[in-house]
């Protein structure tokens, strides 16, 4: 029976809707509240019964640092692939345990190609030495795919080979097909520095955070008018993702980051992690991600953000005694 869901329940995400998202949510939620060990656990020390639960707002949310101590999973699935966190060095990394990895890439590319062009029509670049240089890391095997699936011979990885870098996107000015760097934060900065002036006005350049302790911090607006600035494009794109989740949010500019229909942003109070704004405020960012079939779909961030109107979201920071995320140093 439980197998069955699942299958089904994936095999359904596509079709989600503002419409019946609630509706997805709730039946996830009451299936994972009994079937995900850590989650049932964790939601028998609240003073609730997962039956009256008749709204999103009234879902309790796992707070993300188990993923560091527990193995988060629904039912007993056999696991492929197990994703980690970077973290810095002495931090205890993150892990996902992932039953499904070909779901992964299909949720993965799914969304970007809701905002970008199919991926055999891309030429991505990808500038990720800290998360290369290590395993397991969710970003790297989703670009991976992406690179695969591009079809392109200029697409691939980049270490410690930014001559090379430079001259291929520059060679990709009047070629068809869209043209896609995707790079940590520090990297592309490196990469400022060292190539100020060049025209890449052609490409879209797209950063995934990640500061590792290399560099100063800085406001995304400041990091943002640097690279426009070095590299003359209009506006910088942006990828939203982390270890615990399947999805990814993007921006394609000004910072704010658009979900998949199968994923939403609520906002919680910072003094009282059990209550939801339901208006534009800012506080913590808690996440539904119906992706995470096999693991968990309710998860409390430690990122600080606020919700617009129109469903979009910002990341404005981190809570102050939460441990830094290598994927998400960058203070907005």
């Amino acid at each position: 029976m439980s197998g069955s869901f699942l299958q089904h329940f994936k095999h359904t995400l596509f079709s989600t809707n503002s419409g019946n998202f609630e509706q997805k949510a709730l039946e996830l939620f009451r299936y994972q509240a009994e079937h995900n060990p850590v989650y049932r656990r964790y939601l028998s020390h609240l003073p609730f019964s997962a039956q009256q639960v008749q709204s999103i707002y009234q879902i309790p949310f796992l707070p993300i640092e188990l993923f560091k101590s527990q193995r988060v999973v629904t039912g007993n699935p056999e696991i492929q692939v197990i994703f980690e966190s970077s973290g810095t060095s002495g931090q205890t990394p993150s892990r996902h345990y992932v039953a499904d990895p070909l779901f992964y890439k299909q949720v993965s590319q799914h969304m970007f190609e809701r905002l970008y062009k199919p991926l055999k029509e891309c030429h991505l670049f990808a500038l990720l030495p800290s998360y290369l240089e290590r395993k397991n890391s969710s970003l790297v095997y989703m670009v991976s795919h992406f690179i695969q699936q591009s079809q392109s011979p200029y697409s691939g990885f980049f270490l410690h080979q930014n001559d090379a870098l430079i001259d291929k996107l520059i060679s990709l000015r009047n070629h068809s097909g869209q043209v896609i760097l995707l790079g940590v934060t520090f990297a592309l900065l490196d990469l400022a520095e060292a190539y100020a002036g060049t025209d890449l006005s052609h490409v879209i350049l797209m950063e995934t955070g990640g500061m590792k302790g290399r560099r100063e911090e800085l406001l995304r607006e400041e990091l943002h008018e640097e690279l426009q600035k070095a590299f003359k494009v209009p506006a910088i794109h942006a990828e939203y993702g982390m270890t615990e989740l399947l999805s990814q949010a993007y921006s394609t500019g000004g910072g704010a980051f658009q979900t998949p229909p199968w994923m939403r942003i609520l906002i919680r109070d910072v003094n009282d992690p059990f209550h939801i704004y339901q208006h534009s405020r800012s506080g913590g960012i808690n996440i539904i991600d119906l992706a995470n079939v096999d693991s968990c779909a309710f998860i409390e961030t430690k990122d600080i953000g606020i919700l617009s109107a129109d469903g979009t979201f910002r990341v404005l920071g981190r809570f102050d005694n939460s441990d830094i995320r290598g994927c998400n140093l960058l203070v907005s």
